[in-house]
């Protein structure tokens, strides 16, 4: 892929990240969020309210600062903005955030079943999974409880909601959403099966976070 350097760059960036996201049943319509800091880490992209993510043009998105204040693009950000200024707030190696409706993830959320890491690829990408209790969407209170589980997760499941997947650039946010939902839909079927303790070996995991 070609560098980022401008938000007309950043932009098209998620707009493809949009219409995979679609494409792969990880969000319907207008649903979700995505957003990305511009070079020099004040100021981010947001989508801008009601855009449909397989639709996304530059003018779809409202430029934000890190403060809260909007200073161009589309005149309304989306109403989830603020859980991705808090999070960009908090982490400052953080250049993306992926917010998606991925159902199988969201379900064993709500049916209290943790998601698994089974395959190599979960765990490098996701991790570990945090969890943020329902909070009304676009409240203060979602973005903080957001925010602080990034402290110690670059994914999370968003109770009721959706998640949240953070990267150093799109693409990794955008891997680690796409591999939470696949992790959660390898749990899904493991309990399908009658499973309940098939996971990616602990000690295996542990070398993964410390190489």
């Amino acid at each position: 892929m070609k560098p980022v350097h401008t938000r007309e760059d950043l932009c098209e960036r998620l707009a493809e990240v949009g219409r995979i996201a679609v494409e792969r049943g990880l969000v319907l319509a207008s649903g979700g969020n995505l957003s990305a800091r511009l070079p020099g880490g004040d100021e981010f992209v947001v989508t801008g309210a009601g855009t449909w993510l397989d639709r996304l043009e530059e003018a779809d998105f409202t430029v934000m600062t890190l403060a809260g204040e909007r200073t161009g693009g589309a005149a309304k950000p989306s109403s989830e903005w603020k859980l991705h200024q808090r999070t960009y707030q908090v982490r400052p190696d953080v250049n993306c955030v992926v917010h998606l409706h991925p159902q199988h993830a969201v379900l064993l959320d709500a049916v209290g079943a943790p998601i698994r890491l089974i395959s190599l690829d979960h765990a490098y990408y996701v991790r570990s999974v945090g969890t943020v209790p329902y909070h009304p969407n676009g409240s203060d209170e979602l973005a903080e409880a957001a925010a602080e589980q990034a402290l110690r997760h670059d994914c999370m499941v968003l109770s009721h909601h959706g998640c949240s997947s953070l990267g150093a650039d799109i693409g990794m946010a955008f891997r680690r959403a796409m591999n939470l939902e696949e992790a959660a839909v390898a749990t899904y079927r493991a309990l399908a099966l009658g499973d309940t303790t098939a996971a990616f070996p602990s000690e295996a995991l542990a070398s993964l976070h410390h190489a």
